[in-house]
C-alpha cells in the first residue's frame, strides 16, 4: 500500500489532508516540528521519509528570527527535495499561492521566496504536482492581514477570491492518490475585499468589535494582484455557504483573534504550517 507524507499536517490545509486520508485509511506519515522534523535545518526528514511513495506539502518553513527569508526558505526546499531523491520518494504534490509570479509582487519577499520554493520542487528529480490555490475563506482571520484589538480588528484591504480550506484539501488528496500530475490553479467562485469577509465572520461569532480598514503595504494587494487567473477552476463552496458550514466547535465557537494555532509572522500565507 502507498505511503503518503503530509509536510505540515498541522497546518490549515494539512491537517484537513492528514483527516482525508486517514479517513480512507491510507497509511500516512505527519511531518511537523512537533514530531521532530525541521525542514530548514534538515534534522530528522531523510528518516521521516523513509518507505514514503508520495509527499503532499503544505509547509511553510519561514525562519522565526530575523534570518534571511529567501535563503531560509531555499533551504527548507532544497533539503526537502534531496531527502525525496534520497529515499527514492516517487513524486510531489506542492501547494503554492495563486497569483505570486506576477511582477507587481517583485517586492513582497515573502512572495518572492514561495516563487523560488515553487521552482526548486519543479526543477528536482522527483516528479512533481504543484496546485495553485487563491488565498482561504479562512484568510479572514489571519494575522498577516488581520490584527485585533480589545476594542477593534484591523484589516488590511486586501481583494481576494477565497476558496476553501476543505475544498484545497481536496484536490491535493485527488492529486496524490489519483496520480493527477497536471498542474492545476484552483479558486473560489467570488471576488471579495477582506474586511466585508471579516466582518461576516465576526457577524457570525456575534463579535461586535468594529472593522477599521487600512491600506496594505503593497497596492497590488487591494488592486486584484491575488484574483485568479481565467484558466483557474472554479470550485465552491461560495462565501455564505462556507460561513453556514462552520460547526458549532468550529468559527462560531471560537472569537477572532483567539487562534489556537500559533500565529505566523508578517507577509505570510494562511495555507500552510511550519516545519
Amino acid at each position: 500500500m502507498t505511503t503518503i507524507a503530509v509536510i505540515g499536517a498541522t497546518g490549515t490545509v494539512g491537517s484537513r489532508v492528514a483527516a482525508r486520508l486517514k479517513g480512507r485509511g491510507i497509511t500516512m506519515v505527519e511531518i511537523t516540528r512537533a514530531h521532530g522534523v525541521d525542514l530548514i535545518s534538515g534534522q530528522g526528514l531523510s528518516q521521516a521519509l523513509e518507505a514514503v511513495a508520495v509527499v503532499i506539502d503544505v509547509s511553510n518553513p519561514v525562519p522565526t528570527d530575523k534570518s534571511d527569508l529567501t535563503h531560509t526558505i531555499a533551504t527548507a526546499y532544497h533539503n526537502l527535495v534531496g531527502a525525496c531523491a534520497s529515499n527514492a520518494v516517487q513524486r510531489i504534490v506542492a501547494l503554492t499561492i495563486a497569483g505570486i509570479d506576477d511582477p507587481v509582487f517583485d517586492e513582497f519577499p515573502y512572495y518572492v521566496a514561495k516563487r523560488m520554493a515553487k521552482e526548486i520542487v519543479l526543477n528536482g528529480p522527483i516528479p512533481a504536482t504543484v496546485v495553485k490555490s487563491t488565498q482561504l475563506h479562512e484568510f479572514a482571520t489571519d494575522p498577516a492581514a488581520v490584527n485585533c484589538t480589545d476594542d477593534e480588528v484591523i484589516v488590511e484591504d486586501w481583494l481576494i477570491q477565497p476558496i476553501a480550506a476543505d475544498t484545497v484539501a481536496d484536490v491535493l488528496v485527488e492529486a496524490a492518490i489519483g496520480q493527477r500530475r497536471a498542474p492545476r490553479t484552483i479558486t473560489g467562485p467570488q471576488e471579495v475585499r477582506l474586511p466585508e469577509l471579516t466582518s461576516k465572520l465576526l457577524a457570525l461569532q456575534g463579535d461586535r468589535r468594529r472593522v477599521r480598514t487600512v491600506q496594505p503595504s503593497l497596492a497590488a494587494l487591494s488592486g486584484g494582484g491575488l484574483l485568479a487567473p481565467d484558466h483557474a477552476i472554479v470550485l465552491g463552496p461560495n462565501i455564505d455557504a462556507w460561513l453556514n458550514s462552520q460547526t458549532v466547535d468550529g468559527a462560531r465557537n471560537q472569537p477572532l483573534g483567539d487562534e489556537s494555532t500559533e500565529p505566523p509572522p508578517a507577509q505570510d500565507a494562511p495555507h500552510f504550517s511550519r516545519v
